[in-house]
């Protein structure tokens, strides 16, 4: 019998001594839990470590939506999942103990934000009664609709959606990521190393800061120009800027993709003394000395040795290993999707959303709202037998902060057009948009897209546009 009393270690222990007429203790639902715990209102955020045991077994379970992932594009998924099928009927496969809004992180190396604001605990976020299963999935096999987890459970499913985001490949840059423990360098993209970009900006004094862009796909592919632009700023009000070269060294062969927004920023560039040389690849990077090299991707096996004062590093990525090579990926291993219905291009009772997926439009979380609201209709479509009637039109979002006050909202769709939401030129930095970026989007994410409510702002930018756009 459970009391008040019992530690949280101690209710663990007798829950799962309690005898049971199934091994489901892998996947225990929040409700269930709580219901089962007098002073669950004390230890809430922490109840979690009781939803899950760490002990291999080899049972299965069957459960009617299935979503690989929680983070941004798992978790809303889960919510509208809720809601259509009810929470019994849903579950979750995430290891990660923290949820993190990465799109700050930006702001985090700026030291503009703080890295405890960007994260909160997985539990909190796992909509109510979804069964949260705390493992990372090892193989899929949607021949015969099942998971496998590193607990060794095998979880049946009817639908299946993979939200797996994407992984980050420090290893593949020689001398990292222990080149990391070293001062002077940082990276955004990471947890473990945004606070480093913020310390080695804060410690620069004479030099060059750089700033690179892989040959790769990335998340978020202004961020890595974001952290100039306010490295810059930050150098200025501090009253180094004079001692410092600022250098972009970025693989692609343009500074943005969308020519309006580009057009923009290179007036910034020239107005600010940033220096920017396309089609460099970070290959290495020798910490100890403060090296960096690159890759002239225009002549190929040509190597240029940079002397950094601060270096901020943006890894290659790519897609989760899970996926590379199974039924479900394409020839690049991304999820094989319909780039309109967000269905899988094979199975049809397989969807996916966010960075994991084969869409050929920028990797952003405001690209994952404006999924999410056409793979809610399109699931609801497939349940009851009918053909998927809604587009995704690509719409992806890139607030480029410029400075610690302004900010240029690009957005645009597959076709690198813009599709802005305000009746106003997007491509000028406003301060308003900054004050956006920083504080009405967190809210948004927190409150709307994580609980399945924001769909992104395709309805209000008919009404604000009067229904022209």
């Amino acid at each position: 019998m459970l009391s008040q009393h019992d530690t949280l270690g101690e209710a663990t222990e007798k829950l799962s001594t309690r005898p049971k007429k199934s091994d489901s203790s892998v996947i225990m639902t929040a409700s269930a839990l709580r219901a089962q715990m007098p002073w669950r209102r004390s230890c809430q955020r922490m109840s979690y470590q009781c939803f899950h045991t760490t002990h291999r077994t080899d049972s299965k379970e069957h459960v009617k939506v299935l979503v690989l992932g929680g983070g941004s594009g798992g978790i809303t998924m889960g919510a509208r999942m809720k809601r259509k099928v009810g929470a019994e009927n849903v579950a979750i496969v995430e290891p990660s103990e923290m949820h993190y809004y990465q799109p700050i992180w930006t702001l985090v190396g700026a030291g503009a934000k703080s890295v405890e604001s960007s994260g909160r605990p997985t539990s909190s976020v796992i909509p109510s009664g979804v069964k949260w299963v705390k493992s990372r999935v090892m193989e899929v096999n949607p021949d015969t609709n099942s998971v496998r987890t590193d607990c060794g459970k095998e979880i049946s499913y009817e639908y299946l959606i993979v939200a797996l985001g994407l992984q980050l490949h420090y290893e593949k840059i020689k001398g990292l990521p222990e080149g990391f423990e070293h001062p002077k360098i940082g990276s955004n993209y990471s947890v473990k190393t945004v606070q480093k970009t913020w310390k080695a900006l804060q410690d620069f004094k004479e030099g060059n800061a750089i700033f690179t862009f892989p040959n790769t796909p990335v998340k978020c592919a202004g961020a890595p120009q974001k952290i100039m632009y306010l490295s810059d700023a930050f150098l200025r009000k501090t009253g180094k800027r004079s001692n410092a070269n600022i250098i972009y060294n970025t693989s692609l062969p343009v500074l943005f993709g969308i020519k309006k927004y580009a057009d923009s920023l290179w007036e910034i560039v020239k107005s600010r003394d940033l220096n920017i040389n396309l089609r460099q690849n970070l290959i290495e990077v020798r910490a100890d000395k403060q090296e960096a090299v690159f890759e002239n991707l225009d002549k190929p096996g040509e190597t240029k040795v940079f002397e950094y004062e601060m270096l901020h590093v943006t890894p290659p990525m790519g897609p989760p290993d899970v996926l590379k090579g199974s039924p479900l990926a394409n020839e690049a291993g991304w999820l094989n999707l319909n780039k309109e219905t967000l269905q899988h291009n094979v199975y049809p009772n397989v969807f996916g959303i966010g960075d994991c997926t084969s869409l050929p439009t920028a990797k952003t979380a405001a690209a994952v709202a404006a999924q999410s609201s056409v793979l809610d209709r399109t699931i609801t479509r497939i349940m009851k037998k009918n053909k998927p009637d809604k587009k995704y039109d690509g719409y992806t979002s890139c607030p480029l902060v410029t400075s610690y006050n302004t900010v240029i909202l690009a957005e645009f769709d597959y076709n690198g057009q813009p599709l802005e939401t305000f009746p106003l030129d997007q491509s000028k930095e406003r301060r308003t948009m900054y004050y956006m970026k920083a504080d009405v989007m967190p809210h948004l994410y927190w409150h709307g897209l994580l609980k399945g409510l924001w769909g992104g702002p395709g309805p209000y930018r008919t009404i604000m546009h009067l229904g022209m756009k």
